[in-house]
């Protein structure tokens, strides 16, 4: 991808559709994230979040409409190549290597990423770029005390951490969150949200979450699908206060 000029979106969704049969899941949706974004997507059960997030990935290819980033069109893209490109995704159900190590699981994230993942681990260990990868990654999500515990040891929260470090090996240029606070505990929901907190200010960042307490203290700017479409879209503080938001997702509490 050549070096995109000044200005322009890290991801560029115009007029996206998507349909199965008669029942329209996604409609018109244009949303756009600027380098550095720190974005919400949020909305009920069968809002439309997870068909569009899979439009972004490749997984599903939309009807009509098109996605860029950085300015090339990628609508038409395997989802091999917007991950080399630089569209990342975590997912809601933590998938990862449970009886390696964290260091290990982050390594082999490393070395796919470089194109290694087909020498033994062992090998890798002796790799300067991938060393050092996994001490920066490890350090950057506090992991540096669990390194060398399997994954099966750990609890969710940090399970969570650990999947964002395999995220982050990839070298994202566009992050998708999906549900990263699904099953984290509300004692871990803090330390959650201070590593997210932390993630390199050049990454795009877009949040699928249900948990309001922690879209409200990541986002800057927030977008709500209801029935395929969006809603709304504006900052934490105009979400909050728009009464059609609070009347069709976040009720009528007075402290959302």
């Amino acid at each position: 991808m050549t070096e995109p000029a000044a200005g322009t979106p890290a991801l560029e969704i115009s007029g996206l559709f998507k349909k199965f049969g008669a029942l329209k899941v996604t409609q018109d949706i244009n949303l756009t994230l600027q380098p550095g974004a720190r974005h919400a997507l949020i909305g009920p059960n069968g809002a439309g979040k997870t068909t569009l997030v899979n439009q972004i990935t490749g997984v599903l290819r939309p009807d009509a409409g098109s996605i860029r980033l950085f300015g090339t069109d990628i609508t038409r893209a395997t989802p091999e190549r917007r991950v080399a490109l630089g569209v990342v995704r975590t997912f809601q159900i933590i998938s990862l290597f449970l009886g390696l190590t964290v260091a290990e699981n982050i390594g082999l994230a490393i070395a796919a990423s470089l194109s290694l993942d087909a020498k033994p681990w062992g090998s890798l260990r002796d790799d300067d770029r991938v060393v050092e990868g996994v001490r920066e990654l490890l350090e950057r999500l506090d992991l540096m005390s669990v390194a060398q515990r399997k994954v099966r040891d750990l609890g969710y929260g940090q399970r969570r951490l650990v999947e964002i470090a395999l995220a982050l090996a990839l070298k994202p240029r566009v992050l998708l969150l999906d549900e990263p606070a699904a099953g984290v505990s509300s004692r871990d929901l803090g330390m959650l949200l201070e590593i997210l907190t932390r993630l390199p200010k050049e990454i795009a960042v877009l949040v699928i979450e249900h948990d309001m307490s922690l879209v409200f203290r990541f986002a800057q700017q927030i977008t709500v699908l209801v029935g395929g479409a969006v809603l709304v879209e504006g900052s934490v503080e105009e979400v909050r206060a728009n009464q059609q938001v609070r009347d069709v997702y976040l009720g009528r509490r007075a402290d959302v």
